[in-house]
């Protein structure tokens, strides 16, 4: 089963909903938060943050695959269903208490998203929240982050 957020992306009204949606969730649950950060292993997180972080008036945070980040970055290893990945962060894109937000578009088995607080955990920034458009629950993913606080607007079995 593919979840795919593409038919979203190409219908402006729709994608303006969703950015509200988001907008309107942040809003209501923290009163103060300094960045965005999107997974932009697949890009898809990377489509959603920006426009959320420019609607919240604060600055957007990238986290790619190794070797896509300019200057020292962070990196961290993690497993895939079918292999092991390895996420980066540049080193100085957040300061030490920071307050972030994590967004994609899916969460499945956690694994990019767990490996995305683990980077931001060694910058020693404070991740508020994980939120994402679509949760697969069967897989589980949401239990792998543990204490970290999780949104997702849907949810399918």
């Amino acid at each position: 089963l593919c979840s795919d957020i593409s038919p979203l992306l190409k219908d402006p009204a729709a994608f303006r909903t969703l950015i509200d949606l988001l907008e309107d969730h942040l809003r209501a649950s923290f009163p103060k938060i300094d960045f965005i950060a999107g997974e932009c292993l697949d890009s898809r997180g990377f489509l959603i943050g920006p426009p959320l972080a420019q609607r919240l008036g604060i600055g957007f945070v990238l986290i790619r695959k190794k070797g896509k980040l300019p200057g020292p970055t962070e990196s961290v290893s993690y497993a895939l269903e079918y292999g092991k990945a390895e996420l980066e962060i540049q080193s100085d894109a957040v300061e030490p208490g920071q307050k972030v937000v994590i967004v994609d578009d899916l969460l499945a088995t956690g694994g990019t998203m767990c490996a995305a607080c683990e980077l931001m955990k060694r910058l020693k920034a404070e991740v508020l929240e994980c939120l994402v458009i679509i949760e697969l629950k069967l897989l589980k993913g949401s239990e792998k982050l543990k204490s970290i606080p999780f949104y997702s607007l849907l949810q399918y079995d």
